[in-house]
Parts: C-alpha cells; sequence; structure tokens
C-alpha cells in the first residue's frame, strides 16, 4: 500500500476546530454509516445528507459523499457488500483494538480498558439484545459513547488506536469503498499525523495486525479486575448501537 502521499496530505488537512455539536453530529451520522445495513436506511441516509451538508466541508463532504453512494442500493446487495467488506478483510475491520493485537491474549486486556471507560462514564452495552451486546472497541459504539456520552473519553479511546483508524481509512479508500467517507470523515476530527502516529501508521500497513496466536481471551472473564464499578450500579445506562434524533 502507498503511504506517503496520503500521510504528507493529512499534516496540514485536519486544523479546523469543531465545535462539540459538529463533533457529535460527525460521529453519530458516521456511527449509522457504519454500522449494518437493516431496514430503514434510506430514512437514516436523508438525515445524514442534511446533516452533512450543515458540517465544515472536512467532515461533511465525506460523510454525505459516503451516504449518496449507499443510497439507492437494494438493502440485501448491501448487506452481502458490507459483511464482503468489513467481516472478510483484515486490514477493513471496525474493531479497533484488533488492528494493534489481531486475535491474541492481549486483545483481552485492551477490550477490558474499552469496557473500563464506558463503566467510568455510568455506562454499560445493552446485552438484552439477540446475540448480546457488541464488543466495546467496535468502531460504531465508539462513536455512539464519543458523540452521546463522553466526547473526550471517546475522543481517547479513538486516539489511543489511531493507526488502526488509519489504516482502515486507507485501505477502504485503496479499495474505493461505499463506507470510505464515513471513516475519513471520523479521522478528520483528530490531530494531524506527525512523527510516530505516521511511523506507527507505515509499520501497520507494512506487517498488517497480529497473526492468531492462541485466540482470544474473553475480556468480561472472572481472571480480569473489571476496574471502577460505575456510579450506580443499580440503574446502569444502557448504550445503544448507532442511533440518531428523528432516525430510527
Amino acid at each position: 500500500m502507498k503511504l506517503s502521499r496520503s500521510l504528507r496530505a493529512d499534516r496540514g488537512s485536519r486544523q479546523q476546530a469543531l465545535t462539540p455539536g459538529q463533533l457529535a453530529d460527525t460521529w453519530q451520522s458516521a456511527s449509522l454509516l457504519l454500522d449494518y445495513p437493516e431496514a430503514g436506511l434510506a430514512e437514516q441516509l436523508v438525515l445524514v445528507q442534511r446533516v452533512g451538508k450543515a458540517l465544515p466541508a472536512s467532515v461533511g463532504q465525506p460523510l454525505t459523499a459516503c451516504a449518496e453512494r449507499l443510497a439507492g442500493v437494494p438493502l440485501r446487495e448491501l448487506q452481502e457488500e458490507y459483511v464482503d467488506t468489513f467481516d472478510n478483510r483484515r486490514r477493513h475491520n471496525l474493531f479497533l483494538t484488533y488492528f494493534a493485537h489481531g486475535d491474541t491474549r492481549k486483545r483481552g486486556v485492551a477490550l477490558l480498558r474499552f469496557k473500563q471507560t464506558y463503566l467510568q462514564a455510568g455506562v454499560e452495552l445493552d446485552e438484552s439484545t439477540a446475540g448480546g451486546a457488541e464488543l466495546p472497541d467496535h468502531l460504531c459504539v465508539v462513536l455512539e459513547f464519543a458523540a452521546t456520552v463522553d466526547q473526550q473519553a471517546g475522543r481517547q479511546l479513538m486516539l489511543d488506536h489511531r493507526a488502526g483508524l488509519e489504516l482502515l481509512r486507507l485501505s477502504l479508500a485503496e479499495a474505493d469503498s461505499r463506507w470510505a467517507g464515513a471513516v475519513e470523515a471520523v479521522t478528520a476530527t483528530l490531530p494531524a499525523l506527525h512523527g510516530d502516529d505516521m511511523d506507527a501508521v507505515r509499520r501497520l500497513a507494512a506487517e498488517g495486525p497480529p497473526e492468531e496466536e492462541v485466540g482470544l481471551t474473553p475480556y468480561a472473564t472472572p481472571m480480569f479486575d473489571p476496574g471502577p464499578a460505575r456510579p450506580d450500579p443499580s440503574a446502569p445506562v444502557a448504550l445503544p448501537m448507532p442511533t440518531f434524533p428523528g432516525g430510527r
């Protein structure tokens, strides 16, 4: 993968400050776009396009471009393409810890840190849905958390896994994926890449995520300390999968 030109372009392209409201709109729009396509998507895409046109061009244009590429595609076709894009390609993974740890034991500890961050904000993933909750490092979950619960903590989770996010952005762009614009908008909300960050992206692009070792140790197993309890354990706040005012 040729990275030098794309990475150099990043150095001065992300300096425009966004307001908290613009950050929330950007992250929640991207969360909707990157979620698995389901019935009602057409209405959500109209909403994202409207929101995107009101945002600064650095984030609004890639969001609206993504929404336009998803619009009008038969749902079944879109679902199949989504699975092929994100479930079958290592460099297109939406689970942020996968880029740094692959399916290794170290990833279990990394997942626990996400869960602790949510619990410290008084939030736990909703496990009442069929199949249980998404893993806490799923990009849609992180974006929803950052947009609706704690912007600083959510942003820090993204910064902690910046190399993986950048590799995801570059890989989707190289593949001309329909979803490339959503990830481009997310990375445009983060500081420009410099020095060590650029080197980390280059290494990850060259080597890819770590190969499997002995399998993923579940992040919630008793051997791990669950960390600080949420503020009120008797009244947890359920973190939903992507939602948007006026959307689904």
